[in-house]
């Protein structure tokens, strides 16, 4: 069997190669794809360290998803239409920075996680999935109320954000920019994975009484990952918005929420490279099979039944022969 580092390796090539090649071959769309693959395994990395690392089955992660995206649109939407996004106690206005869009959309995504995580994890098993989802629909039913933002018909942005120095509207570019921030998060949750907070939090997630023996709160362990894993999700939603250059309530459905566990569990729980296999599969399915039928997701449902039966590590595992990852 193939060694997962190795394999790791290739996936990550393939997203180097293969819009190379589109750049090359001057095909606009492919890069599109793989930009789509980058944000949706962005998102699942950023689940990842809840569902992977804490034990923490989230279904209401599109919450997230959908504040980073809403961050993005409402700002910039205040940049095109030059008016201040609220004006007392301050002015704020709106921007078309990417940078600043980032730091809001995570800023904003980890104080909604503190709350529902701090209310979610009063519970524990099937509750704490079932309270998550409900958070994440009430996000959802109070953006299709939003009016002022386009309500159930959502809110377009004329022009990409602007980064420093590079033209986003180039998709070559703006691709780019997401593998560079996809990557950096991978490697941040590989050294997230192997800290001292990693470890305490792997052993309360498995043992949450011998972690409170030791001094440690395994609850305010699981809350911290929580509020990161819900950090990375937003950031990745504000990149998802900025890719489509609109945003609206689907990015808070609970199918949302949905699509990004899928995404881990394809790849495989708790591999740091799992929800991006996943999500490249996801990705690749939905091109090549959604033009050959409308019903392209009943194949990826038997995909999914397959893996959840006979190979637990997800498709990581299946190749590199590892049904438990190695941290």
């Amino acid at each position: 069997m193939i060694a997962e580092r190795y394999l790791n390796a290739a996936i990550l090539a393939i997203f180097f190669v293969v819009p190379a090649w589109a750049w090359w071959a001057n095909e606009p769309f492919t890069i599109t794809l793989m930009t789509r693959a980058a944000i949706f395994a962005l998102a699942a990395v950023g689940l990842n360290v809840a569902l992977g690392l804490g034990g923490l089955v989230s279904l209401g992660h599109a919450a997230f998803f959908g504040i980073g995206g809403y961050a993005m649109g409402i700002l910039a939407f205040h940049a095109q239409t030059v008016t201040p996004v609220m004006e007392w106690p301050f002015v704020i206005e709106g921007t078309k920075s990417m940078p600043v869009i980032w730091l809001t959309a995570i800023v904003l995504s980890a104080l909604a996680a503190l709350v529902i995580g701090h209310l979610s994890l009063r519970t524990s098993g099937v509750y704490f999935i079932m309270i998550t989802l409900a958070f994440g629909q009430m996000f959802f039913f109070f953006s299709i109320s939003w009016s002022a933002y386009g309500g159930e018909d959502g809110l377009s942005i004329w022009v990409r954000n602007d980064f420093p120095g590079l033209n986003t509207l180039q998709p070559i570019q703006f691709y780019g920019l997401c593998l560079a921030i996809l990557c950096a998060v991978l490697w941040f949750t590989s050294r997230l994975a192997r800290s001292p907070f990693g470890l305490a939090l792997n052993a309360a997630r498995q043992v949450p009484q011998r972690v409170e023996t030791v001094g440690l709160n395994a609850t305010r362990l699981k809350l911290v990952a929580f509020v990161i894993s819900g950090a990375i999700t937003g950031l990745a939603g504000a990149l998802f918005a900025d890719l489509n250059r609109f945003v609206s309530p689907t990015m808070f459905s609970w199918q949302m929420s949905g699509e990004i566990m899928v995404f881990i569990i394809i790849g495989g729980v708790a591999r740091l490279f799992g929800p991006v296999a996943g999500a490249l599969v996801f990705v690749a399915l939905e091109h090549f099979l959604g033009g050959l039928s409308d019903y392209w997701l009943v194949y990826l449902g038997a995909l999914l039944l397959l893996i959840v039966l006979f190979g637990r590590g997800g498709l990581i595992g299946i190749v590199s022969g590892r049904e438990k990852a190695h941290g």
